[in-house]
C-alpha cells in the first residue's frame, strides 16, 4: 500500500535526484564551489531520502513477537543518521571553500549556473510545500526531516543563485567562496536539530509538557479515582505510548474500575486524533507507591 509518507519521499528521491545530476554537471564544469556544494547536498538528499522510504516502510509494520512495540524507533533513528550525514556534507563542503581560496581557482559557466540554480530552486520550493502539507497530515517525523533538509536547500540555492550574479557582475571570485563556506555552516547547524529530536526519541523522552499536564487535568477529574503515581510517557513516530497506576476505593468492584479505567483512557485518546495511542492503566485498591516509600 502507497502511504502519503511513502508517496512524499518516492517524489523528493526523485526529484533530488534530477537535481543532482543537473547541478553537478554544471557544478564540475563551471569550477563553482558553490554550486558543487548544492550539487553534494542534493547527493545526499537523494541517498537520504531513499533510506528514508525503507524506514518509513518499516516503521509502519505492526507489531510482532519480536517487536512487541513496533517499530516506530526506526524514524527517530533515520533522523539521526540523516543529520549525521548532512552535518558531514556540511564539513566537506566548508573544505572545498577553503580549497578553491587557497588555490584561487577560477569559476566558469556561470550563465548556465545562474540558470540551472534558478529553476532548482523554484523546484525545491514546489518540493518543501509538497513535504510539509504531508507533514501536516501524517505527522511523520521523517516527512518533517526530509522537509526541513529540503527547506535548507532553498536558502542554500538562493545564495548560490546570488553569489554568481555577484561572481558574474564584479569577477570577485572569493564571494563564491564566502557564499559556499558559510552555506556548509548552516547546513552544519540546521542538522542538530535533526540529531538532538532523534536522540531524545531513541532515548524515550517524555511526550510535551503540555500533553503531560492535560493527561493530569483528565485523570484529576475522575471523582472515583483517588489519586494516580507513576505516569510515564514516550513518543515512537505516530504513536504516544502512557503508562499510569489509577489509585481507587479499596471497596470498588473490580468491574467498577475498569469502567472508569476505560473512561480516562478514551479522553486521554481524544487529546490529539490525529496520534496512534497505546495506554496501559494499572489499577490499585490502595496507593502502594506511598506505602512503599514508607518502607
Amino acid at each position: 500500500m502507497m502511504t502519503p509518507q511513502k508517496k512524499a519521499t518516492l517524489i523528493s528521491s526523485s526529484v533530488a535526484a534530477i537535481l543532482t545530476l543537473i547541478k553537478l554537471a554544471v557544478g564540475v564544469a563551471s569550477g563553482s564551489v558553490a554550486v558543487l556544494a548544492s550539487a553534494v547536498d542534493s547527493i545526499l538528499d537523494m541517498f537520504v531520502s531513499i533510506f528514508n522510504f525503507f524506514a518509513i516502510t518499516n516503521s509502519e509494520k505492526p507489531a510482532d513477537e519480536k517487536f512487541n512495540y513496533g517499530r516506530g524507533k526506526i524514524e527517530a533513528l533515520a533522523s539521526v543518521i540523516e543529520g549525521v550525514i548532512i552535518s558531514l556534507s556540511g564539513v566537506f563542503l566548508f573544505y572545498q571553500a577553503v580549497k578553491k581560496a587557497i588555490h584561487e581557482e577560477a569559476s566558469q559557466y556561470l550563465e548556465i549556473s545562474l540558470i540551472v540554480m534558478f529553476i532548482s530552486t523554484i523546484i525545491t520550493i514546489s518540493l518543501v510545500l509538497f513535504l510539509n502539507k504531508t507533514a501536516k497530515e501524517t505527522n511523520s517525523m521523517i516527512i518533517k526531516a526530509d522537509a526541513l533538509h529540503y527547506k535548507t536547500d532553498v536558502y542554500t540555492n538562493i545564495a548560490v543563485f546570488v553569489s554568481l550574479l555577484l561572481v558574474t557582475f564584479t569577477g570577485f571570485e572569493i564571494v563564491d567562496v564566502i557564499v559556499g563556506g558559510a552555506i556548509s555552516i548552516f547546513i552544519i547547524y540546521s542538522a542538530f536539530e535533526l540529531i538532538k529530536t532523534g536522540i531524545l526519541e531513541l532515548l524515550d523522552k517524555a511526550v510535551d509538557e503540555s500533553i503531560v499536564e492535560d493527561i493530569i487535568k483528565i485523570i484529576k477529574e475522575e471523582e472515583r479515582v483517588n489519586t494516580f503515581h507513576l505516569l510515564k510517557t514516550r513518543e515512537a513516530a505516530n504513536k504516544i505510548f502512557v503508562e499510569v497506576h489509577l489509585v481507587f476505593d479499596c471497596l470498588i468492584t473490580l468491574m467498577e474500575a475498569h469502567r472508569v479505567s476505560d473512561k480516562v483512557e478514551e479522553k486521554i485518546k481524544n487529546l490529539d486524533k490525529n496520534k496512534q495511542w497505546e495506554i496501559n492503566i494499572h489499577l490499585d485498591p490502595y496507593d502502594d507507591l506511598e506505602i512503599d516509600h514508607q518502607n
